[in-house]
């Protein structure tokens, strides 16, 4: 997922900046923004689960990679379509985020 969000960054600094209108272009960037981020909250993941013996951080694993594809990917096409509608498409992949930090949080309180 980081790879994917350095990817995707960089396309979008070097091909859809002079392609995009600023609105669009700052719409794409929140999405790599939030991607990247959530790509280092998998990290967080990834280590707790080699941490700990439970598996139960893996929830907040999988919402943070629902979080990207619908948060993310939503801003992603909207830009790049300019289709209005997909902006709401993603407040969802808010609350995957959101519910995604409140498992690990919860899992981290429980464990430790």
């Amino acid at each position: 997922m980081a790879f994917l969000g350095v990817a995707l960054g960089a396309f979008a600094a070097h091909i859809l900046k002079t392609k995009l209108s600023s609105e669009m272009f700052s719409i794409f960037e929140v999405g790599v923004r939030y991607h990247f981020y959530h790509a280092f909250a998998l990290f967080i993941v990834a280590w707790a689960n080699s941490y700990w013996t439970t598996k139960s951080f893996s929830i907040s694993g999988w919402l943070f990679f629902f979080g990207i594809c619908v948060f993310s990917g939503s801003l992603y096409l909207l830009s790049l379509t300019s289709v209005r509608w997909l902006g709401m498409i993603t407040p969802i992949g808010g609350v995957f985020f959101l519910l995604g930090w409140f498992f690990l949080v919860w899992n981290l309180w429980k464990t430790g």
